[in-house]
Protein backbone atom coordinates (compact mmCIF):
# COMPACT_ATOMS: atom_id res chain seq x y z
CA UNK A 1 0.00 0.00 0.00
CA UNK A 2 1.57 3.26 -1.15
CA UNK A 3 1.42 5.93 1.53
CA UNK A 4 3.36 8.52 -0.41
CA UNK A 5 7.02 9.38 0.17
CA UNK A 6 8.71 7.33 2.88
CA UNK A 7 9.58 8.85 6.22
CA UNK A 8 7.94 11.74 8.04
CA UNK A 9 8.62 14.45 5.46
CA UNK A 10 5.88 17.10 5.72
CA UNK A 11 4.32 15.22 8.68
CA UNK A 12 5.88 16.63 11.88
CA UNK A 13 2.72 16.21 13.95
CA UNK A 14 2.45 12.53 13.06
CA UNK A 15 6.13 12.03 13.88
CA UNK A 16 5.73 13.63 17.31
CA UNK A 17 2.62 11.58 18.06
CA UNK A 18 4.26 8.29 17.01
CA UNK A 19 7.33 8.98 19.14
CA UNK A 20 5.16 9.92 22.12
CA UNK A 21 3.16 6.68 21.81
CA UNK A 22 6.34 4.60 21.61
CA UNK A 23 7.94 6.33 24.62
CA UNK A 24 4.83 6.08 26.82
CA UNK A 25 4.34 2.41 25.93
CA UNK A 26 7.96 1.49 26.63
CA UNK A 27 8.04 3.51 29.86
CA UNK A 28 4.94 1.88 31.38
CA UNK A 29 5.86 -1.50 29.90
CA UNK A 30 9.20 -1.52 31.72
CA UNK A 31 7.38 -0.77 34.95
CA UNK A 32 4.88 -3.56 34.27
CA UNK A 33 1.94 -1.16 34.37
CA UNK A 34 0.75 -1.38 30.75
CA UNK A 35 -2.33 -3.49 31.52
CA UNK A 36 -3.32 -1.12 34.35
CA UNK A 37 -3.73 1.88 32.06
CA UNK A 38 -7.12 0.83 30.68
CA UNK A 39 -10.16 2.82 31.72
CA UNK A 40 -12.81 1.46 34.06
CA UNK A 41 -15.90 2.80 35.79
CA UNK A 42 -14.14 2.81 39.15
CA UNK A 43 -11.16 4.77 37.84
CA UNK A 44 -13.22 7.56 36.30
CA UNK A 45 -16.27 7.92 38.54
CA UNK A 46 -15.01 6.78 41.96
CA UNK A 47 -11.26 7.32 42.11
CA UNK A 48 -11.38 10.26 39.68
CA UNK A 49 -8.11 9.15 38.06
CA UNK A 50 -8.16 11.85 35.43
CA UNK A 51 -4.50 11.24 34.64
CA UNK A 52 -5.51 7.93 33.12
CA UNK A 53 -7.57 9.74 30.49
CA UNK A 54 -4.39 11.45 29.29
CA UNK A 55 -1.99 8.53 29.55
CA UNK A 56 -4.42 6.06 27.96
CA UNK A 57 -4.42 8.16 24.78
CA UNK A 58 -0.74 7.42 24.12
CA UNK A 59 0.32 4.13 25.75
CA UNK A 60 -0.60 0.77 24.20
CA UNK A 61 -1.13 -2.17 26.53
CA UNK A 62 0.92 -4.76 24.60
CA UNK A 63 3.70 -5.08 22.04
CA UNK A 64 1.47 -6.43 19.20
CA UNK A 65 -0.92 -3.53 19.67
CA UNK A 66 2.03 -1.14 19.60
CA UNK A 67 3.32 -2.60 16.31
CA UNK A 68 -0.02 -2.50 14.49
CA UNK A 69 -0.95 0.86 16.00
CA UNK A 70 2.29 2.58 15.01
CA UNK A 71 2.04 1.10 11.51
CA UNK A 72 -1.44 2.59 11.07
CA UNK A 73 -0.44 5.95 12.56
CA UNK A 74 2.55 6.02 10.23
CA UNK A 75 0.43 5.22 7.19
CA UNK A 76 -2.23 7.81 8.04
CA UNK A 77 0.44 10.55 7.86
CA UNK A 78 -0.89 11.01 4.31
CA UNK A 79 -3.80 12.97 5.79
CA UNK A 80 -1.44 15.46 7.43
CA UNK A 81 0.34 15.93 4.10
CA UNK A 82 -2.98 16.55 2.38
CA UNK A 83 -4.70 18.98 4.75
CA UNK A 84 -1.63 20.44 6.48
CA UNK A 85 -0.28 20.10 10.01
CA UNK A 86 -2.57 22.80 11.41
CA UNK A 87 -5.85 21.16 10.38
CA UNK A 88 -4.49 17.70 11.12
CA UNK A 89 -3.79 18.79 14.70
CA UNK A 90 -7.44 19.88 14.93
CA UNK A 91 -8.46 16.46 13.59
CA UNK A 92 -6.31 14.71 16.22
CA UNK A 93 -7.70 16.73 19.13
CA UNK A 94 -11.30 16.39 17.91
CA UNK A 95 -10.99 12.62 17.40
CA UNK A 96 -9.36 12.04 20.78
CA UNK A 97 -11.72 14.27 22.76
CA UNK A 98 -14.92 13.00 21.12
CA UNK A 99 -13.90 9.33 21.33
CA UNK A 100 -12.94 9.77 25.01
CA UNK A 101 -16.36 11.35 25.61
CA UNK A 102 -18.06 8.33 24.05
CA UNK A 103 -15.88 5.97 26.10
CA UNK A 104 -16.76 7.73 29.36
CA UNK A 105 -20.44 7.59 28.39
CA UNK A 106 -20.10 3.84 27.74
CA UNK A 107 -18.52 3.36 31.18
CA UNK A 108 -21.32 5.36 32.79
CA UNK A 109 -23.98 3.26 31.05
CA UNK A 110 -22.40 -0.15 31.81
CA UNK A 111 -21.47 0.74 35.43
CA UNK A 112 -19.28 -2.31 36.00
CA UNK A 113 -16.94 -1.45 38.93
CA UNK A 114 -15.01 -4.73 38.74
CA UNK A 115 -14.00 -4.89 35.06
CA UNK A 116 -11.25 -2.97 33.26
CA UNK A 117 -13.48 -2.43 30.26
CA UNK A 118 -11.42 -0.24 27.90
CA UNK A 119 -7.85 -0.88 26.76
CA UNK A 120 -5.35 1.96 26.44
CA UNK A 121 -3.87 3.40 23.26
CA UNK A 122 -4.79 6.00 20.61
CA UNK A 123 -7.70 3.93 19.32
CA UNK A 124 -9.83 7.03 18.91
CA UNK A 125 -7.42 8.67 16.47
CA UNK A 126 -6.55 5.48 14.59
CA UNK A 127 -10.11 4.36 13.93
CA UNK A 128 -11.33 7.91 13.29
CA UNK A 129 -8.75 7.98 10.48
CA UNK A 130 -10.39 4.97 8.85
CA UNK A 131 -13.41 7.14 7.99
CA UNK A 132 -11.56 9.49 5.58
CA UNK A 133 -9.49 6.48 4.49
CA UNK A 134 -12.70 4.76 3.37
CA UNK A 135 -14.35 7.78 1.75
CA UNK A 136 -11.43 9.78 0.36
CA UNK A 137 -8.83 7.24 -0.79
CA UNK A 138 -9.88 5.35 -3.92
CA UNK A 139 -8.87 1.79 -4.76
CA UNK A 140 -6.14 1.93 -7.40
CA UNK A 141 -5.24 -1.75 -7.92
CA UNK A 142 -6.79 -5.19 -7.43
CA UNK A 143 -4.94 -8.50 -7.15
CA UNK A 144 -5.54 -12.12 -6.21
CA UNK A 145 -4.01 -14.28 -3.48
CA UNK A 146 -5.09 -17.95 -3.53
CA UNK A 147 -8.16 -16.99 -5.55
CA UNK A 148 -9.25 -14.25 -3.12
CA UNK A 149 -9.53 -10.68 -4.45
CA UNK A 150 -7.67 -7.96 -2.55
CA UNK A 151 -7.19 -4.26 -3.20
CA UNK A 152 -4.26 -2.01 -2.38
CA UNK A 153 -6.24 -0.92 0.71
CA UNK A 154 -6.90 -4.42 2.04
CA UNK A 155 -3.79 -4.74 4.19
CA UNK A 156 -4.57 -1.48 5.98
CA UNK A 157 -8.07 -2.78 6.76
CA UNK A 158 -6.61 -6.10 7.95
CA UNK A 159 -4.18 -4.30 10.26
CA UNK A 160 -7.08 -2.27 11.63
CA UNK A 161 -9.18 -5.39 12.16
CA UNK A 162 -6.31 -7.05 14.02
CA UNK A 163 -5.96 -4.02 16.27
CA UNK A 164 -9.72 -3.75 16.79
CA UNK A 165 -9.98 -7.37 17.99
CA UNK A 166 -6.62 -7.52 19.79
CA UNK A 167 -8.22 -7.31 23.24
CA UNK A 168 -11.74 -8.29 22.19
CA UNK A 169 -14.31 -6.15 24.04
CA UNK A 170 -11.64 -3.99 25.67
CA UNK A 171 -10.39 -2.84 22.27
CA UNK A 172 -13.71 -3.12 20.42
CA UNK A 173 -15.38 -0.33 22.41
CA UNK A 174 -12.59 2.26 21.88
CA UNK A 175 -12.44 1.35 18.18
CA UNK A 176 -16.16 1.93 17.71
CA UNK A 177 -15.92 5.23 19.61
CA UNK A 178 -13.12 6.28 17.26
CA UNK A 179 -15.20 5.45 14.18
CA UNK A 180 -18.07 7.54 15.58
CA UNK A 181 -15.70 10.45 16.19
CA UNK A 182 -14.34 10.18 12.64
CA UNK A 183 -17.87 10.08 11.26
CA UNK A 184 -18.77 13.31 13.08
CA UNK A 185 -15.65 14.96 11.67
CA UNK A 186 -16.51 13.71 8.17
CA UNK A 187 -20.04 15.13 8.53
CA UNK A 188 -18.43 18.48 9.43
CA UNK A 189 -20.29 18.81 12.72
CA UNK A 190 -20.00 22.39 14.04
CA UNK A 191 -17.95 23.19 10.91
CA UNK A 192 -15.01 21.41 12.50
CA UNK A 193 -13.31 20.79 9.15
CA UNK A 194 -12.82 24.54 8.73
CA UNK A 195 -11.30 25.03 12.18
CA UNK A 196 -7.64 26.02 12.42
CA UNK A 197 -5.31 27.09 15.18
CA UNK A 198 -4.00 30.69 15.13
CA UNK A 199 -0.65 31.01 13.41
CA UNK A 200 1.18 32.13 16.56
CA UNK A 201 0.13 28.92 18.33
CA UNK A 202 1.27 26.67 15.50
CA UNK A 203 4.58 28.51 15.19
CA UNK A 204 5.10 28.17 18.96
CA UNK A 205 4.30 24.44 18.93
CA UNK A 206 6.48 23.80 15.89
CA UNK A 207 9.54 24.77 17.92
CA UNK A 208 8.94 21.86 20.28
CA UNK A 209 8.23 19.22 17.64
CA UNK A 210 10.92 16.70 16.79
CA UNK A 211 12.81 17.94 13.71
CA UNK A 212 13.54 15.61 10.81
CA UNK A 213 16.88 13.78 10.71
CA UNK A 214 19.13 15.75 8.38
CA UNK A 215 18.18 18.12 5.62
CA UNK A 216 16.20 15.79 3.42
CA UNK A 217 14.77 17.14 0.16
CA UNK A 218 11.10 17.98 0.28
CA UNK A 219 8.96 15.44 -1.54
CA UNK A 220 6.52 16.62 -4.20
CA UNK A 221 2.97 17.25 -3.08
CA UNK A 222 0.66 14.26 -3.40
CA UNK A 223 -2.96 13.52 -2.77
CA UNK A 224 -4.38 11.02 -0.29
CA UNK A 225 -3.77 8.10 -2.62
CA UNK A 226 -0.10 9.04 -2.74
CA UNK A 227 0.28 8.69 -6.50
CA UNK A 228 -1.81 11.43 -8.12
CA UNK A 229 -0.85 15.15 -8.18
CA UNK A 230 -2.82 17.07 -5.58
CA UNK A 231 -5.35 19.79 -6.33
CA UNK A 232 -2.97 22.43 -5.03
CA UNK A 233 -0.18 21.15 -7.29
CA UNK A 234 -2.46 21.33 -10.33
CA UNK A 235 -3.39 24.88 -9.40
CA UNK A 236 0.26 25.91 -9.23
CA UNK A 237 1.05 24.19 -12.53
CA UNK A 238 -1.91 25.91 -14.22
CA UNK A 239 -0.83 29.26 -12.77
CA UNK A 240 2.73 28.71 -14.09
CA UNK A 241 1.44 27.82 -17.55
CA UNK A 242 -0.73 30.92 -17.57
CA UNK A 243 2.21 33.12 -16.57
CA UNK A 244 4.39 31.67 -19.35
CA UNK A 245 1.60 32.22 -21.87
CA UNK A 246 1.17 35.86 -20.81
CA UNK A 247 4.91 36.49 -21.11
CA UNK A 248 4.98 35.04 -24.63
CA UNK A 249 2.03 37.23 -25.68
CA UNK A 250 3.80 40.28 -24.26
CA UNK A 251 6.97 39.46 -26.20
CA UNK A 252 5.01 39.07 -29.44
CA UNK A 253 3.35 42.46 -28.93
CA UNK A 254 6.75 44.10 -28.40
CA UNK A 255 8.09 42.53 -31.61
CA UNK A 256 5.11 43.86 -33.57
CA UNK A 257 5.51 47.39 -32.22
CA UNK A 258 9.22 47.34 -33.05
Amino acid sequence: MNGGPSGFNNAPVTKSFVIACALFTVFFGIQGRSFKLGLSYQDIFRKLSIWKLIVSVFAFSSTPELMFGLYLLYYFRVFERQIGSNKYTVFILFSIMVSLLFEVMALAILKDPTANLLTSGPYGLIFASFVPFYFDIPVSTWFRIFGVHFSNKSFVYLAGLQLLLSSWKRSLFPGICGILAGSLYHLNVLCIRRAKFPEFITSFLSRFSWSSMGNLPTAPARNLAGNVPSFTTRQVEAWDRGSVGRRKKGEKKKEKTN
